[in-house]
């Protein structure tokens, strides 16, 4: 299965298990008043929200190049996890600012019967595999929407569990845990909002990728018989993807054809490597005294060896 009927797959899935997750969850709150399963319910409801902007986000960031976008859609796939991040943080919002009204005011629902435990115990499960497949489905396809999704879906597991003390503490004759349980939901959902955030604004800014993957870049072209040095050396992100460019020398008398057939093999070399997609080659003739030390290369060969 190609990257963009995969990614589309698991968004409908993710927006399929939280419409179910809300409608219980909501049920249960009407049925109760129980400020722990009612955080919840308002954590799957952000969710829902932010399954239709991934499904959306992931739609267009995998349509193919066209002429506006001649390097493809990637770059809007870190612009959706940042909207993600945001949904994250109002839930978060929208439950401590419950917890909190009901501490100050007194009014502590408890809820009865085994119907919130069960609900909170399934949708404990349904979390724990969709952050697994996510996750999974995510690194494969190098999706940082779809990682982001599998963050907040391990953090949705702890939130469940903090809502499932609460309404059991709540009914064993200690009601303020309800809403105290809430209150540590909604700080759950803030640390997930981080990371998703943390973890996207690094990709819309262009970040160097890992120091292995650069000094890679750098042992690959010099593993070419024919490069005698590589300089300038620069790879950065673009969207969840990575741009590299870098001089090479060559000797001089090589004719023009052979010259191109060595940059062309180089440049399919590095997009072999994982998550690289443009690679741009100079080719610099080592006769001309253009060859320039680069510490940053001889760093990442030492760091490589190492």
């Amino acid at each position: 299965m190609n990257r963009a009927a995969a990614v589309r797959r698991v968004g409908f899935l993710i927006l399929g298990a939280n419409l179910g997750l809300v409608v219980a969850k909501a049920f249960v709150w009407h049925r109760t008043g129980s400020l722990a399963v009612g955080s919840e319910a308002v954590n799957s409801l952000s969710d829902v929200i932010y399954s239709f902007v991934i499904l959306a986000g992931l739609y267009l960031t995998t349509q193919p190049p066209d002429t506006d976008h001649p390097h493809g859609h990637e770059r809007i796939e870190p612009l959706v996890s940042l909207f993600i991040a945001i949904a994250i943080f109002a839930a978060a919002g929208a439950i401590l600012w419950g917890a909190v009204s009901a501490l100050y005011s007194g009014d502590i629902r408890i809820a009865t019967g085994p119907t919130a435990v069960v609900v909170l115990v399934a949708a404990g499960a349904v979390k724990v595999g969709l952050y697994r497949y996510c996750l999974r489905v995510g690194d494969e396809y190098n999706s940082p929407a779809l990682v982001a999704t599998g963050l907040d879906s391990r953090n949705d597991v702890l939130t469940v569990v903090a809502a499932l003390v609460g309404v059991l503490g709540a009914r064993a004759g200690y009601p303020i845990l309800d809403p105290l349980a809430a209150a540590v939901v909604s700080i759950g959902v803030f640390y997930t909002g981080w990371e998703v955030l943390r973890d996207n604004v690094d990709y819309l800014i262009g970040r160097a990728p890992p120091e292995d993957l650069h000094a890679e870049i750098v042992r690959q072209t010099i593993a070419h018989p024919d490069v005698k040095g590589v300089h300038d050396v620069v790879a950065h992100y673009v969207g969840p993807e990575i741009d590299v460019s870098l001089h090479i020398e060559v000797e001089g008398e090589r004719t023009l054809l052979e010259a191109h057939e060595i940059e062309s093999e180089i440049v399919e070399t590095i997009r072999d490597l994982q998550e690289i997609d443009d690679v741009f080659v100079h080719i610099d003739p080592k006769e001309l005294g253009e060859w320039k030390d680069d510490e940053a290369a001889d760093k990442l060969l030492e760091f490589e060896n190492d």
